[in-house]
């Protein structure tokens, strides 16, 4: 039985943050993070074993999730006082892809770094526009 401790975990700041709050919107984002998680750990598994497979999923799931993410966020904001936001999770979303058609580790998880990162800032900023505490 595998442990959940020892899984890869490639979105804690965004799983975390959207599991803080008890809305819809947020809940959507929670469980696109969560299929995208187990897609990026389905690919770092492929990345470590010099395989390709898994790359379609993870970009889907990202794509997914980005897509939540902006809706959650509002398409309003997203393209306007958000531009920023938007800019940093589709720059980190090509380069987790980039990393994968390169077979580049070490650049697959640095990119996601930034990109759980966008996101995470994504849904906390959402959070404290709509008055809801956040810890």
């Amino acid at each position: 039985m595998p442990n959940p401790a020892r899984e890869p975990t490639f979105l804690p700041l965004t799983m975390a943050a959207a599991g803080e709050a008890g809305d819809e919107g947020a809940r959507a984002v929670r469980d696109r993070a969560e299929s995208a998680d187990r897609a990026a750990a389905d690919c770092w598994l492929s990345l470590v074993a010099g395989c390709t497979s898994g790359r379609q999923a993870l970009i889907t799931s990202l794509h997914d999730l980005s897509e939540a993410t902006c809706g959650y966020a509002g398409l309003r904001w997203w393209l306007g006082h958000g531009s920023l936001h938007r800019r940093r999770v589709s720059d980190a979303e090509h380069r987790i892809d980039d990393a994968v058609r390169e077979g580049d580790g070490a650049e697959f998880a640095e990119a996601f770094i930034g990109y759980d990162q966008a996101v995470a800032t994504v849904v906390v900023h959402v959070q404290n526009r709509l008055g809801k505490s956040v810890t």
